[in-house]
């Protein structure tokens, strides 16, 4: 185990931190608001603490698999910590519980809060409310990538422990250059929506703020109403960038070397925009008469259906007063979530995919026995190592679930509300249904709740093995070699 490089690792995300929290500090600066000198001293205390940690350099630079999960688990531990110290001083928050959970559900780009008033916010916290979305929405070790001088392989366990999918691969030969790449379209999606927004009407802080949680498919917003209040081209804008957010980032690649023919093709994108129309359009059907026009009946199910799938977690709508059909329709798209390779959270569409092919062919297999089966997407085979992990993900997923409404259950809300509470943490959505529906909160919850649910939303930003394995009994073992030369220079 490379515990140097950890460290130093470690060290890095603090200082980038500490680096991030300037801006909220900036924003308070510019406003007059005195929480800015709270998140001055936080990112002060912070960048000193990431720079003492880096003044050892690590021995070697290389590390494999288990460091990387290592890594990563703990840099969102680590990140999520310090990130709610400045929420809890400025008074804003009852207790630093709350304020860890407001600032994992940031990070991890769920949107869940446990306030009843986010327009009583000083604008600074509203800013680090929604660029913490930005900020973990690629990821922000996807960006030290881009940054630190670490070997090919050792950067590609760090990706793969951080980026959601079911497979993770390079775009170029280099992985700091694949890193540089994602951040750049990143920039360029969230810059466009930002200037969009200007456009439509907003203003300069309002179309940044609302850009980077669109952006990171978070769903925080500014006012008590989320966008309901904003006018229709604000909503149309958002619900084009919510679904552009959710699309496999691979796909933008493709254009940008004017190879369109191939991201035209890809199964996944064209698989995760069905969905999403044909779900609209039952909804639309299905509500047609609480709204004036099909159009505004298609717009406000669309909306909705864009950010539930996307992860993103905005509402135009109380859907929970909708017919029981559409709301189904909604619960079943919190379990499908975005694409792989997106900023979007969820089981993910090409998971599914491979799921459904595996039964499929385990179901011809049955019939035609001495037949080969084999799972294909966009014209490949999908390795069976790729399929073995995807059911098991499948199994792990349904366990986590259970054993968390299991759990919720203790403080006695309905079980419509604990499951939705649960799929929405679990799958970084936000809004849930009943208590925690898009007019409700998670600050009703016990601390024991929000601790699984915040457990819940971790785990399900890192798509669940790179937190799971933190708890394996042989993780924090010093291997047989190193403990026997500790103890024969201890008896030295």
């Amino acid at each position: 185990m490379n515990y140097s490089m950890i460290r130093y690792i470690l060290s890095s995300v603090l200082g980038f931190e500490g680096l991030f929290l300037l801006l909220p500090a900036m924003v308070g600066g510019i406003y007059g608001e005195k929480e800015g000198w709270i998140y001055l001293a936080v990112a002060a205390g912070s960048l000193l603490l990431g720079m003492l940690g880096r003044i050892k350099k690590p021995e070697s630079s290389v590390f494999y698999s288990r460091e990387g999960f290592m890594a990563v688990s703990l840099s969102w531990i680590i990140l999520s910590l310090v990130g709610a110290v400045p929420l809890r001083m400025t008074g804003e928050f009852p207790s630093y519980i709350d304020a860890l959970f407001e600032t994992i559900s940031g990070f991890t780009t769920t949107g869940a809060s446990v306030l009843s008033s986010v327009e009583e916010l000083a604008r600074c916290t509203a800013f680090w409310r929604c660029f913490t979305h930005w900020i973990g929405g690629m990821g922000v070790l996807v960006f030290i990538m881009a940054i630190l001088p670490l070997s090919g392989s050792s950067s590609l366990h760090l990706m793969r422990a951080e980026s959601p999918g079911p497979s993770v691969g390079k775009l170029v030969p280099k992985i700091k250059s694949t890193a540089m790449i994602l951040y750049g379209i990143y920039i360029i999606i969230t810059f466009c929506e930002m200037i969009a927004l200007k456009i439509a009407g907003m203003s300069l802080f309002e179309s940044m703020t609302l850009a980077f949680s669109t952006a990171g498919t978070g769903g925080f917003g500014l006012v008590n109403s989320s966008i309901a209040s904003y006018s229709l081209a604000v909503q149309i804008i958002i619900t084009v960038f919510m679904l552009l957010c959710a699309i496999n980032f691979n796909v933008y690649y493709l254009f940008l070397i004017r190879r369109p023919k191939e991201a035209f093709l890809n199964e996944e994108v064209r698989s995760f925009l069905l969905i999403v129309f044909v779900s609209a359009a039952l909804i639309a059907v299905n509500i047609r008469a609480d709204y004036s026009s099909i159009f505004m009946a298609f717009h406000e199910a669309l909306f909705q259906v864009a950010s539930i799938i996307s992860t993103t977690g905005f509402a135009t709508a109380d859907f929970n007063l909708w017919p029981e059909f559409s709301k189904m329709i909604l619960v079943t798209l919190m379990f499908v979530g975005a694409c792989a390779g997106s900023t979007g959270g969820g089981f993910k569409v090409s998971r599914l995919m491979i799921i459904f092919r595996s039964v499929k062919n385990e179901i011809l297999s049955v019939t035609h026995p001495r037949s080969v089966q084999k799972v294909h997407m966009d014209g490949r085979r999908v390795p069976d190592n790729v399929v073995k992990t995807a059911l098991c993900y499948l199994a792990t997923y349904i366990l986590i679930l259970m054993a968390s409404v299991l759990v919720l259950s203790i403080d006695g809300y309905d079980m419509t509300t604990n499951v939705t509470a649960v799929m929405a943490t679990f799958n970084n959505i936000g809004p849930g249904l009943n208590m925690v529906g898009p007019t409700g909160n998670f600050g009703d919850f016990s601390i024991l709740s929000k601790i699984v649910l915040m457990f819940d939303m971790l785990v399900g930003r890192l798509e669940l093995f790179p937190m799971l394995v933190l708890f394996a009994p042989g993780m924090w073992r010093i291997p047989a070699r190193k403990a026997e030369k500790k103890k024969s220079g201890m008896n030295l």
